[in-house]
């Protein structure tokens, strides 16, 4: 294996681990745990889960409702 072959592929693992942790929560954050997992095997579909709006009562959707009403307490005062 040539240093850049060797090159390539820790740059495509560094790429996999980052989508990992970062798309990947956020599709199953969003309740689309069937991209999510579907999504270990193919990652593009971990984009496609992160970019769909959550599914009605997922943590993401939870956290956000939670975010905007302290919002709206907070102008209201």
């Amino acid at each position: 294996m040539t240093w850049l072959e060797w090159f390539l592929w820790m740059s495509l693992v560094i790429l996999y681990v980052t989508a990992l942790f970062t798309v990947a929560a956020l599709t199953f954050r969003k309740g689309r745990v069937i991209l999510g997992v579907v999504g270990i095997f193919m990652p593009f579909l971990w984009l496609i889960g992160a970019i769909l709006p959550a599914k009605e009562g997922s943590r993401y959707q939870v956290d956000q409702q939670i975010s905007m009403r302290r919002q709206i307490d907070e102008y209201s005062r």
